[in-house]
Protein backbone atom coordinates (compact mmCIF):
# COMPACT_ATOMS: atom_id res chain seq x y z
CA UNK A 1 0.00 0.00 0.00
CA UNK A 2 1.45 3.30 -0.84
CA UNK A 3 1.93 5.40 2.13
CA UNK A 4 1.46 9.23 1.71
CA UNK A 5 3.41 11.30 3.16
CA UNK A 6 0.47 14.01 4.13
CA UNK A 7 -2.54 14.08 2.80
CA UNK A 8 -4.26 17.46 2.39
CA UNK A 9 -7.73 16.96 3.19
CA UNK A 10 -8.94 19.65 5.32
CA UNK A 11 -8.22 20.18 9.05
CA UNK A 12 -10.33 17.19 9.90
CA UNK A 13 -8.90 14.65 7.72
CA UNK A 14 -4.80 15.40 7.71
CA UNK A 15 -2.65 13.98 10.29
CA UNK A 16 0.96 15.60 10.30
CA UNK A 17 3.64 13.53 9.91
CA UNK A 18 6.73 14.36 12.41
CA UNK A 19 9.82 15.12 10.71
CA UNK A 20 12.83 13.96 12.55
CA UNK A 21 15.76 16.65 12.23
CA UNK A 22 18.50 16.72 14.48
CA UNK A 23 22.02 18.28 13.58
CA UNK A 24 25.01 15.88 12.93
CA UNK A 25 28.65 16.80 13.19
CA UNK A 26 29.69 13.62 11.21
CA UNK A 27 32.03 14.89 7.73
CA UNK A 28 29.64 15.20 4.89
CA UNK A 29 29.20 12.85 1.83
CA UNK A 30 31.22 14.33 -1.64
CA UNK A 31 29.17 17.38 -2.99
CA UNK A 32 27.29 17.89 0.83
CA UNK A 33 27.56 20.28 3.64
CA UNK A 34 27.71 19.80 7.12
CA UNK A 35 24.63 20.42 9.51
CA UNK A 36 25.90 23.76 10.33
CA UNK A 37 27.17 25.14 7.21
CA UNK A 38 24.77 26.27 4.18
CA UNK A 39 23.29 24.30 1.74
CA UNK A 40 24.83 22.58 -1.37
CA UNK A 41 25.27 25.59 -4.28
CA UNK A 42 24.02 24.98 -7.72
CA UNK A 43 27.68 25.39 -8.73
CA UNK A 44 29.25 22.80 -6.18
CA UNK A 45 27.13 20.53 -7.30
CA UNK A 46 27.83 21.40 -11.08
CA UNK A 47 31.75 21.38 -10.27
CA UNK A 48 31.36 17.92 -8.55
CA UNK A 49 29.57 16.25 -11.00
CA UNK A 50 27.29 15.02 -9.12
CA UNK A 51 23.91 15.77 -6.82
CA UNK A 52 23.54 13.61 -3.58
CA UNK A 53 19.51 12.14 -3.33
CA UNK A 54 18.42 11.12 -0.11
CA UNK A 55 15.65 7.69 -0.87
CA UNK A 56 14.22 5.11 1.05
CA UNK A 57 14.82 2.52 -1.95
CA UNK A 58 11.68 0.12 -0.60
CA UNK A 59 9.11 2.26 -1.09
CA UNK A 60 7.55 0.98 -4.05
CA UNK A 61 6.64 2.23 -7.05
CA UNK A 62 8.56 5.55 -6.05
CA UNK A 63 11.96 4.18 -4.93
CA UNK A 64 12.72 0.53 -4.86
CA UNK A 65 14.97 -2.34 -5.63
CA UNK A 66 13.02 -4.69 -8.47
CA UNK A 67 12.29 -8.01 -6.76
CA UNK A 68 14.46 -6.51 -3.81
CA UNK A 69 17.94 -7.31 -5.27
CA UNK A 70 17.90 -5.61 -8.50
CA UNK A 71 18.61 -2.02 -9.32
CA UNK A 72 17.17 1.30 -7.26
CA UNK A 73 14.21 2.45 -9.75
CA UNK A 74 10.74 3.95 -9.49
CA UNK A 75 8.58 6.70 -10.12
CA UNK A 76 10.83 9.49 -7.55
CA UNK A 77 13.94 7.68 -8.71
CA UNK A 78 12.95 8.46 -12.64
CA UNK A 79 12.16 12.20 -12.44
CA UNK A 80 15.12 13.30 -9.96
CA UNK A 81 17.29 11.32 -12.39
CA UNK A 82 16.05 13.22 -15.27
CA UNK A 83 16.29 16.56 -13.68
CA UNK A 84 19.97 15.63 -12.78
CA UNK A 85 20.61 14.98 -16.62
CA UNK A 86 19.31 18.42 -17.19
CA UNK A 87 21.52 20.10 -14.54
CA UNK A 88 24.41 18.11 -16.69
CA UNK A 89 24.84 16.00 -13.50
CA UNK A 90 24.61 12.60 -12.32
CA UNK A 91 22.01 11.52 -9.71
CA UNK A 92 24.00 9.40 -6.89
CA UNK A 93 21.71 7.80 -4.73
CA UNK A 94 21.96 7.58 -0.45
CA UNK A 95 19.31 5.31 0.85
CA UNK A 96 17.80 5.66 4.27
CA UNK A 97 15.04 4.76 6.21
CA UNK A 98 11.82 7.30 6.16
CA UNK A 99 12.60 8.38 9.68
CA UNK A 100 15.48 9.31 9.54
CA UNK A 101 15.37 10.62 6.04
CA UNK A 102 14.84 14.52 7.05
CA UNK A 103 18.30 14.17 9.61
CA UNK A 104 20.16 13.34 6.68
CA UNK A 105 19.50 16.04 4.52
CA UNK A 106 19.98 18.71 7.75
CA UNK A 107 23.67 16.79 8.17
CA UNK A 108 24.73 17.19 4.61
CA UNK A 109 24.48 13.45 3.56
CA UNK A 110 22.54 14.83 0.72
CA UNK A 111 21.72 17.80 -1.36
CA UNK A 112 17.83 16.89 -1.73
CA UNK A 113 15.12 14.03 -0.72
CA UNK A 114 13.29 12.63 -3.70
CA UNK A 115 11.03 10.00 -1.95
CA UNK A 116 7.45 11.20 -2.11
CA UNK A 117 7.66 14.00 0.27
CA UNK A 118 4.32 15.99 0.66
CA UNK A 119 4.39 19.55 1.08
CA UNK A 120 2.57 21.14 4.22
CA UNK A 121 3.48 24.03 6.47
CA UNK A 122 5.21 22.36 9.09
CA UNK A 123 8.29 21.44 6.31
CA UNK A 124 7.77 24.51 4.37
CA UNK A 125 9.22 26.44 7.56
CA UNK A 126 12.16 24.32 8.09
CA UNK A 127 13.10 23.14 4.14
CA UNK A 128 13.03 24.15 0.58
CA UNK A 129 10.34 22.49 -1.73
CA UNK A 130 10.81 22.38 -5.60
CA UNK A 131 7.51 22.81 -7.67
CA UNK A 132 5.33 19.50 -7.38
CA UNK A 133 5.53 16.79 -9.30
CA UNK A 134 2.98 14.53 -8.10
CA UNK A 135 -0.56 15.78 -7.68
CA UNK A 136 -3.13 13.26 -5.53
CA UNK A 137 -6.38 13.03 -4.21
CA UNK A 138 -8.13 10.59 -1.91
CA UNK A 139 -10.25 8.35 -3.58
CA UNK A 140 -13.79 6.22 -2.38
CA UNK A 141 -13.44 2.77 -4.12
CA UNK A 142 -16.58 0.83 -4.73
CA UNK A 143 -17.68 -2.48 -6.55
CA UNK A 144 -17.79 -1.97 -10.45
CA UNK A 145 -21.29 -2.52 -10.21
CA UNK A 146 -22.31 -0.20 -7.16
CA UNK A 147 -24.63 2.49 -8.28
CA UNK A 148 -25.67 3.27 -4.64
CA UNK A 149 -22.92 4.92 -3.45
CA UNK A 150 -21.56 8.40 -5.67
CA UNK A 151 -19.71 10.79 -2.74
CA UNK A 152 -18.60 10.73 0.32
CA UNK A 153 -22.04 11.35 1.81
CA UNK A 154 -23.31 8.15 0.33
CA UNK A 155 -20.98 6.43 3.23
CA UNK A 156 -23.70 7.02 5.46
CA UNK A 157 -24.38 3.89 7.48
CA UNK A 158 -22.24 1.69 5.02
CA UNK A 159 -19.29 -0.03 6.05
CA UNK A 160 -15.86 0.51 4.58
CA UNK A 161 -12.42 -1.13 4.95
CA UNK A 162 -9.58 0.68 6.22
CA UNK A 163 -5.91 1.19 8.13
CA UNK A 164 -6.94 2.37 11.61
CA UNK A 165 -3.71 4.34 11.57
CA UNK A 166 -4.77 5.77 8.51
CA UNK A 167 -5.99 9.61 7.82
CA UNK A 168 -8.59 7.39 5.70
CA UNK A 169 -10.12 6.47 8.16
CA UNK A 170 -10.68 9.60 9.92
CA UNK A 171 -12.30 10.45 6.66
CA UNK A 172 -14.55 7.46 6.73
CA UNK A 173 -15.74 7.81 10.23
CA UNK A 174 -16.82 11.37 9.40
CA UNK A 175 -18.28 10.39 6.17
CA UNK A 176 -20.85 8.18 8.61
CA UNK A 177 -19.08 5.00 8.20
CA UNK A 178 -18.85 2.20 10.07
CA UNK A 179 -15.13 1.14 9.35
CA UNK A 180 -14.07 -2.39 9.33
CA UNK A 181 -10.22 -2.26 10.44
CA UNK A 182 -8.04 -3.93 8.07
CA UNK A 183 -4.03 -3.86 7.65
CA UNK A 184 -3.78 -2.65 4.00
CA UNK A 185 -5.03 -1.78 0.75
CA UNK A 186 -4.51 -5.47 -0.19
CA UNK A 187 -7.08 -6.56 2.59
CA UNK A 188 -9.12 -4.17 1.45
CA UNK A 189 -9.85 -4.99 -1.76
CA UNK A 190 -10.72 -8.80 -1.07
CA UNK A 191 -13.41 -7.71 1.48
CA UNK A 192 -15.08 -5.28 -1.23
CA UNK A 193 -14.61 -7.84 -3.71
CA UNK A 194 -16.27 -10.49 -1.17
CA UNK A 195 -19.32 -7.63 -0.57
CA UNK A 196 -18.00 -8.15 3.40
CA UNK A 197 -17.51 -4.09 2.99
CA UNK A 198 -19.45 -1.63 0.84
CA UNK A 199 -16.66 0.77 0.15
CA UNK A 200 -12.68 1.83 0.84
CA UNK A 201 -10.69 5.03 0.94
CA UNK A 202 -7.76 5.23 -0.03
CA UNK A 203 -5.03 7.73 -1.59
CA UNK A 204 -5.43 7.36 -5.62
CA UNK A 205 -2.14 6.72 -6.17
CA UNK A 206 -2.52 3.69 -4.35
CA UNK A 207 -5.34 2.80 -6.60
CA UNK A 208 -3.86 3.75 -9.62
CA UNK A 209 -0.23 1.35 -8.76
CA UNK A 210 -3.18 -1.35 -8.27
CA UNK A 211 -5.25 -1.03 -11.53
CA UNK A 212 -1.41 -0.43 -13.45
CA UNK A 213 -0.08 -3.70 -12.48
CA UNK A 214 -3.91 -5.59 -11.62
CA UNK A 215 -6.56 -4.21 -14.25
CA UNK A 216 -8.90 -5.34 -11.78
CA UNK A 217 -12.44 -4.36 -13.79
CA UNK A 218 -14.95 -5.80 -10.30
CA UNK A 219 -13.53 -2.49 -8.44
CA UNK A 220 -14.13 1.25 -9.53
CA UNK A 221 -13.53 5.21 -8.30
CA UNK A 222 -17.00 6.13 -7.10
CA UNK A 223 -15.56 9.90 -6.04
CA UNK A 224 -12.57 11.99 -4.88
CA UNK A 225 -12.06 14.68 -2.99
CA UNK A 226 -11.35 18.09 -3.59
CA UNK A 227 -8.57 18.71 -1.77
CA UNK A 228 -5.43 17.43 -3.28
CA UNK A 229 -1.69 16.37 -1.51
CA UNK A 230 1.04 17.69 -3.36
CA UNK A 231 4.52 16.35 -3.19
CA UNK A 232 8.01 17.97 -4.37
CA UNK A 233 11.58 17.81 -3.69
CA UNK A 234 13.29 18.61 -0.72
CA UNK A 235 16.34 20.69 0.00
CA UNK A 236 17.87 22.63 2.75
CA UNK A 237 16.44 25.82 3.55
CA UNK A 238 18.50 28.82 1.68
CA UNK A 239 18.72 26.67 -1.75
CA UNK A 240 17.28 29.22 -3.62
CA UNK A 241 19.65 29.20 -6.86
CA UNK A 242 19.36 25.18 -6.52
CA UNK A 243 15.45 25.01 -6.50
CA UNK A 244 15.33 27.42 -9.37
CA UNK A 245 17.27 25.39 -11.11
CA UNK A 246 15.14 21.83 -10.45
CA UNK A 247 12.08 23.82 -11.27
CA UNK A 248 13.41 24.92 -14.31
CA UNK A 249 14.26 21.26 -15.15
CA UNK A 250 10.90 20.12 -14.16
CA UNK A 251 9.45 22.75 -16.52
CA UNK A 252 11.66 21.72 -19.19
CA UNK A 253 10.71 18.17 -18.79
CA UNK A 254 6.88 18.78 -18.19
CA UNK A 255 6.99 20.06 -21.73
CA UNK A 256 9.06 17.66 -23.55
CA UNK A 257 6.18 15.53 -22.43
CA UNK A 258 8.55 13.58 -19.97
CA UNK A 259 7.00 13.61 -16.82
CA UNK A 260 3.39 12.23 -18.18
CA UNK A 261 5.98 10.12 -20.07
CA UNK A 262 6.97 8.82 -16.66
CA UNK A 263 3.77 8.83 -15.04
CA UNK A 264 1.93 6.58 -17.33
CA UNK A 265 4.80 3.78 -17.25
CA UNK A 266 4.09 3.58 -13.48
CA UNK A 267 0.48 4.69 -13.46
CA UNK A 268 -0.93 4.60 -16.68
CA UNK A 269 -2.09 8.23 -16.05
CA UNK A 270 -0.40 11.58 -15.73
CA UNK A 271 -0.29 12.24 -12.26
CA UNK A 272 2.13 14.88 -12.47
CA UNK A 273 -0.28 18.00 -13.02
Amino acid sequence: MIRRRLSLLGASAAIALAVVGCGSSTPAEPGATSADAGPTTLQEIQDAGVITVGTEGTYKPFSFHENGAGELTGFDVEIITAVADKLGVEAQFEETQWDAIFAGLEAGRFDVIANQVSINEERQAKYDFSDPYTVSTGVLVTKADNSEITSFDDLEGKTTAQSLTSNWYTLAQESGANVEAVEGWAQSVTLLEQGRVDATINDKLTYLDYQNTSNNENIKIAAETEEESLSALAFKKGSTELVDAVNTALEELRAEGKLTEISEKYFGEDVTQ
